[in-house]
């Protein structure tokens, strides 16, 4: 199963990757090709393409860590769409350490 956090740290930080790493990821990820379709696509082994996404997810998850974009998004979304004054506060903060 495909994890759909990659998928949306790749929205995020997508543009650090090198741009082989980002179109194969992309096309594993958001256009849900197997990684022979990436392969004859793009021309390189099977196992290229297997290379080529596990090291952009190990970049994604690395940029996230100290980054934290993705996490502070999330949290913003959340809390807007449940917004009311008790939670101001919360809302600013996560804006503040943006």
């Amino acid at each position: 199963m495909k994890n759909l956090k990659i998928s949306s740290l790749l929205d995020v930080y997508g543009e650090f990757l090198s741009e082989k790493q980002r179109v194969v990821t992309e096309h594993y990820y958001n256009d849900d090709l197997s990684l022979s379709e990436i392969a004859e696509n793009e021309g390189i082994t099977r196992q290229g393409v297997c290379d080529l996404i596990k090291r952009a997810e190990t970049q994604l998850l690395i940029f996230e860590e100290k980054c934290g974009y993705f996490e502070k998004f999330s949290r913003l979304k959340e809390l807007s769409s449940n917004f009311d004054d008790s939670k101001k506060t919360e809302l600013f903060e996560i804006i503040e350490n943006l």
